[in-house]
């Protein structure tokens, strides 16, 4: 029995791909070494796949993203060098950024508005060099349906037509290719006919290369599995994790003759061990010979950290974990298992972390607990009153620059070496001087600034029981930009409050309001491992009855204002829409319930950021918040046009800064945005801000982009 594996973090097990990237960004490192770093980083990731599995892609490690490497590859964009290459990543014309499809990593936009054809120009360097150095390898390439349903600028009825081009030039670019991986995870979409028929043409025409395909699918299950199965493709994986219906199916009906199956069983966006004996088993009742058959991970193994070792993790935690490196042994011990030979324990059932007490208090939820009085009309009249904000106020999202100082304090105090209070002391001097620092400004609704807290996440969940942090447990979430998960192992309950002495102290700086800043439940969720042996809507509950005792202990200490970040809100949405519903049923909810005992002067304000609005207003504006910001940067202001159509009736704020570039936007570029926007917004349902925190920003970038931002805001009151 054989085993595959594929999309082994490309990080380094001490995050040198962060490293060297920023590095030559800071011009510390030149191209060739930049290059020749990613380079050893592939031959580690190689070496380590060598050690577990038969098979393997020998070409994951980009330079920033492989969205936009393909785009590179087709000619759309055409950077000769890595700084122009950078560009289209972090520059002023930065390519826009969303979530790929319902996970946790963002990806570049490629855009074809206007263009009638592409051409590769630099496949060379993106899969052909590496198959120089490994020609035992498999390249591994996003597939050509993929890459145009994630693209922009593609109406719906031109893009069967795009498929079909696209095809030729993959068809071309196969030519003396033995062997090639191509993802297509947006086979599992809800597709129309035209366009499963389109693919069903393409696959024939790449075919016809003479390369062996080997197509990919993730994510979820194919609607169309009949059609997808008579592909002309030497092998398909399939994710039987997400999309159990295909094994089942398969079970009913068998699997091709002519093809190899790559049964994804390991699952490669959560961290729980698997059962090598149970999925061994299941695989054998599909009745496939064992050489049509391959081991494999659901989906890509990048969704995981590296390994558990050294993670700072309980043992009894530990004992239930399986990360990439783990999920290669799995996929070793997965084939011993179907061979017949016995396999030493792995998968062990616990219930390490069990709390009665916040069981029962979910178990006693009714209708009224997720509902907030009064209702919004009146809400907005008493905030109004409460807090006497001007015309267009302006606010931010919630960081401030987390400079070398702050990193250092926070890892003095991490390793013992500085106190409590002196660590607390540290804090509330940096707080004092970002209070002066915004009214300086002239901001209306000022925030602490967040120096006490890593991530937004993270901070979180190292206040609350029933989850775990790890201490080198990084996963990408774009480019360069890493964050650790935590992982919700048990009951989740407050043991004490969380945000207040910080909130508390900065308010008392200031007339101004203070924001007191908290992350919802279901981003806590979405951009943690969840636990599975129970709903996730329990989850959900438990985290949002945490959090609305944080607000009440917030109120209490004098703070008005609060925001409940959701940038995941759409993206935890499931894949297809059918299964929406069952969604945001209990993810409204949780907001709800978080929020549901404020008083009615507290405005309660959310975030979110990088996805597509349009299909879900009425579930956003369900969530019964007072104000929200989002990004509108990178679109242009575009993003607007899915509140235009949604009969959006709360208070928005728009943000006019991409603060993912060092580019400063003009007064004039900002005021464009919002000028777009007042088509369809009210001008006093209009806040003005970025479209997310600063923390990853320098100061001087940060002071030059706010005051910009508050004479846009100035600008518009004259008007």
């Amino acid at each position: 029995m054989k085993t595959y594996a594929f999309g082994f973090p490309r990080i380094g097990a001490n995050r040198e791909f962060k490293k060297a990237v920023e590095a030559y960004w800071k011009g510390t490192l030149s191209e060739p070494q930049l290059r020749a770093e990613l380079a050893a980083l592939q031959e580690t990731n190689i070496a380590t796949y060598k050690n577990y599995v038969d098979y393997f892609p020998v070409n994951e490690v980009t330079p920033y993203d492989t969205m936009l490497d393909t785009a590179v590859m087709l000619g759309l964009y055409t950077p000769k060098t890595l700084k122009e290459y950078y560009e289209l990543c972090r520059g002023a014309q930065a390519l826009e950024m969303t979530k790929w499809f319902n996970t946790n990593y963002h990806y570049l936009v490629p855009d074809v508005t206007g263009r009638a054809t592409v051409t590769f120009t630099l496949a060379h360097t993106l899969y052909k060099d590496a198959l120089a150095k490994h020609p035992e390898g498999l390249a591994r390439l996003i597939g050509p349906f993929t890459f145009l349903k994630m693209a922009k600028g593609i109406a719906p009825a031109a893009l069967p037509a795009l498929v079909g081009e696209l095809a030729v030039l993959y068809r071309d670019a196969l030519r003396g290719v033995k062997e090639i991986h191509l993802d297509e995870p947006a086979f599992v979409l809800e597709l129309p006919a035209a366009e499963i028929a389109a693919i069903k043409a393409a696959y024939a025409t790449i075919a016809a290369s003479g390369c062996k395909l080997h197509v990919f699918t993730y994510y979820g299950a194919v609607d169309w599995l009949d059609e997808l199965l008579a592909l002309p493709v030497h092998s398909l994986g399939l994710d039987f994790v997400h999309g159990r219906a295909m094994y089942d199916a398969l079970k009913q009906k068998g699997f091709p003759n002519d093809k190899v199956l790559v049964a994804g069983v390991v699952d490669g966006r959560n961290v729980w061990r698997a059962n090598p004996q149970h999925i061994a088993d299941e695989l054998k009742a599909l009745k496939i010979p064992a050489e049509r058959l391959l081991i494999s991970n659901a989906d890509p193994l990048m969704h995981v950290p590296l390994s558990t070792k050294n993670q700072g993790l309980a043992p009894e935690l530990v004992a239930r974990l399986a990360f990439a490196e783990e999920k290669l042994h799995e996929l070793q011990l997965i084939a011993a298992a179907y061979e017949g030979k016995p396999v030493a324990t792995w998968f062990v059932p616990s219930t390490y972390g069990a709390k009665a007490a916040v069981q029962q208090r979910v178990a006693k939820l009714g209708a009224g607990d997720f509902e907030r009085t009064p209702a919004y009309p009146a809400r907005v009249k008493a905030q109004a009153a409460a807090l006497k904000l001007p015309l267009f106020p302006t606010t931010t999202i919630g960081s401030f620059p987390q400079t070398e100082d702050v990193r250092k304090a926070r890892a003095a105090f991490t390793k013992g070496s500085m106190t409590v209070s002196e660590y607390e002391a540290f804090v509330d001097t940096k707080m004092r001087e970002l209070v002066k620092y915004q009214e300086e400004l002239d901001i209306d609704v000022l925030v602490h600034g967040e120096f006490e807290r890593t991530d937004m996440v993270e901070f979180f969940c190292q206040r609350l029981d029933g989850i775990a942090t790890t201490t080198n447990g990084w996963i990408l979430s774009y480019g360069t930009r890493m964050y650790r998960p935590s992982i919700i192992y048990g009951d989740v309950a407050r043991p004490r409050p969380m945000t207040v002495r910080e909130a508390a102290f900065a308010q008392a700086l200031t007339k101004r309001p203070m924001k007191g800043m908290l992350t919802g439940a279901v981003t806590i969720i979405a951009w943690d491992f969840v636990r599975e042996d129970i709903p996730v809507a329990q989850v959900a509950w438990q985290i949002a009855l945490a959090l609305k005792d944080e607000i009440t202990d917030l109120e209490k200490a004098g703070i008005n204002v609060i925001q409940i970040d959701e940038p995941a809100f759409k993206e935890k949405a499931p894949i297809k829409k059918r299964d929406y519903p069952a969604y945001f049923d209990w993810a409204i909810k949780s907001f709800r319930l978080t929020a549901s005992s404020a008083k009615p002067t507290t405005q309660i304000h959310s975030h979110m950021c990088y996805s597509e609005f349009g299909d879900i207003i009425a579930q956003i504006q369900a969530m019964d918040f007072d104000v929200i910001s989002i990004e509108a940067s990178r679109s242009r202001g575009n993003v607007i046009a899915s509140f235009e159509k949604g009969q959006f009736d709360r208070q928005i704020g728009l943000g006019v800064w991409d603060i993912h570039s060092p580019a400063v936007p003009t007064v004039a570029q900002m005021s464009a945005t919002v000028q777009r926007a007042l088509k369809a917004i009210p001008k006093e349902n209009f806040w003005i801000n970025p479209d997310c925190g600063l923390k990853t920003r320098g100061w001087e970038e940060s002071t030059a982009a706010l005051k910009n931002m508050v004479q846009a805001a100035r600008a518009l009151r004259g008007r």
